[in-house]
């Protein structure tokens, strides 16, 4: 009767961090043992043989095809001058182990993986493979018990910010898509001014602008004359897309 009474507050303990993860992220599986197979790992499995648990091995191949197409989507709707191999470029880093294991952190998984005990003390909980892997078998879960738009909103509160900010602006050449937008949007010409240089010579900023016919369209900073017009192409895309069509035609 011991063992059982353990048996039952452990699982009860389980689903109430469940229950304040699902309320904590606005979710609500219909099927709460599918959201528990997602933060299943096999060496938990292993040591439980005797109770009907599944890992969440499944679930991982199909959220990264999931992860996929979503950001695939995003990317595409997001910057219309990109080309299909930016596109694949910034896309690859989005859904890289590293990235994955930031989005999986933010949302504070290690917490709820259930793990063997052998590698809950070899330090399992942290593995950065196995954060990666708890995160697309958590967004396979959620797409198979929800469809499409919850897995958007996810997104939209842990991974599409980011791309917003420019984390990953290392891999996205934003002059390219700026001079590919002008061509088909506008006419003239684009140039680059560095408006000023600050700081000390192992710690230099950078302020550039970019202008089109003599208008300013945005202004950036860097550490680099290169990263500092990076930006300003990147706050001048922003700018012309949020402009009405009119205006656009025009400017």
């Amino acid at each position: 009767m011991g063992k059982l009474r353990k048996d039952q507050a452990a699982s009860k303990k389980l689903e109430e961090r469940f229950a304040l993860f699902q309320q904590q992220h606005d979710i609500e599986f219909n099927d709460f043992k599918l959201l528990m197979k997602a933060f299943t790992h096999s060496s938990y499995v292993n040591e439980h043989r005797r109770k009907p648990y599944e890992d969440n091995e499944r679930l991982e191949f199909l959220g990264d095809a999931v992860l996929e197409l979503t950001v695939s989507h995003y990317l595409f709707e997001r910057f219309p001058a990109m080309s299909e191999g930016e596109m694949t470029k910034l896309r690859a880093a989005i859904v890289c182990e590293p990235s994955l294991v930031i989005f999986a952190n933010e949302l504070k998984f290690g917490d709820l993986i259930l793990l063997g005990k052998g590698e809950e003390q070899t330090g399992g909980r942290m593995r950065p493979a196995l954060l990666a892997d708890v995160f697309e078998a958590f967004i396979g879960a959620l797409y198979l018990d929800q469809g499409i738009e919850p897995v958007r909103a996810i997104l939209e509160k842990v991974v599409f910010p980011k791309v917003n900010t420019g984390a990953f602006s290392h891999v996205m050449d934003f002059k390219s898509q700026l001079q590919e937008f002008i061509q088909r949007h506008h006419s003239g010409v684009l140039s680059y001014e560095i408006l000023k240089e600050k700081g000390p010579a192992h710690n230099r900023e950078f302020i550039s602008r970019v202008l089109l016919g003599g208008e300013e369209l945005g202004t950036g900073a860097g550490r680099s004359k290169k990263e500092a017009e990076q930006h300003a192409a990147q706050k001048a895309l922003e700018f012309l897309k949020k402009k009405p069509d009119e205006q656009q035609v025009n400017l």
